[in-house]
């Protein structure tokens, strides 16, 4: 079962501005008694293009009614350039937050406020650009391109939360996905805890690494370097060969060896040289 805040449940047991503007400035509706969601849109506006009045219908769900309530009052009052600033966050915000799962209701009030805008301004509104991914709800690719861009989404059940999409038969799951790898939000990178090594297991991989990933590289300057000690995670070396008398060793040690040990053993390593 769904947690909902108090001021869902109060906008869903008592919602505001129910009803219908017979002569509105603007009305927007989205969605479809189909889809299970639906929502219609009535504002009135003064000569200052100030919202006055506005109200609503809607067939859905509690947190459909809920949106549609809260979008009502936070529309009351504004200027039509304040209103088209109002995002499903907002709404999301102003209710003290929806479930995950429910979150398209929020997304269905900032469509409808746009629609109704567009209304107002005599701006056509055009057909769904792109292809219908989602048939059961008819999303396009594009529509889902826009929730992955403005919502950070990474899983389509996020995409199904936020705008419907692939919340019907599942065909579409597959082109949600691919799309998800292209547009979406990049999966956060796992960070692993340092390996826990024994203190021979430490050893026999820094001397792999020396030998491997360091001496190579100083050999070529007739240089080399030889492990002297081990104690927890402080590496003490000895430089010899040219090495021992340039006056960059100290840089070559933290820069380089240091650097190298940390990336091949453990991060917290700390590289000391034994003066003869």
């Amino acid at each position: 079962m769904w947690e909902y805040s108090d001021k869902v449940r109060e906008h869903f047991l008592n919602p505001k501005n129910v009803g219908e503007i017979e002569d509105a400035s603007a009305v927007g509706e989205v969605g479809s008694m189909a889809c299970g969601d639906a929502l219609k849109l009535f504002l009135k506006l003064d000569e200052n293009e100030r919202i006055t009045d506005v109200k609503f219908k809607t067939f859905g769900c509690a947190s459909a009614i809920a949106s549609s309530s809260a979008l009502t009052e936070m529309l009351k009052g504004k200027t039509l350039v304040e209103a088209e600033k109002i995002t499903n966050q907002d709404i999301v915000d102003f209710l003290g937050g929806l479930p995950k799962e429910k979150m398209h209701c929020s997304v269905m009030g900032q469509e409808a406020l746009e629609k109704a805008i567009a209304c107002y301004r005599g701006t056509p509104v055009e057909e769904k650009e792109g292809e219908v991914v989602c048939e059961c709800f008819g999303v396009t690719d594009v529509e889902i391109k826009k929730a992955l861009s403005q919502h950070q989404l990474k899983a389509v059940e996020d995409v199904t939360n936020y705008i419907k999409a692939g919340g019907g038969c599942g065909k579409c799951h597959e082109q949600i996905e691919a799309l998800i790898q292209e547009y979406g939000a990049p999966a956060p990178v796992e960070k692993t805890a340092p390996r826990k090594l024994s203190n021979i297991q430490k050893i026999k991989l820094i001397e792999e690494t020396l030998e491997r990933e360091v001496k190579p590289a100083l050999k070529k300057d007739s240089g080399d370097i030889e492990l002297v000690d081990v104690d927890g995670n402080r590496v003490q070396v000895k430089l010899k060969g040219t090495c021992a008398s340039c006056k960059s060793a100290n840089v070559t040690l933290k820069d380089f060896v240091e650097k190298k040990l940390r990336e091949f053993v453990v991060p917290d390593l700390v590289v000391e040289e034994v003066q003869e």
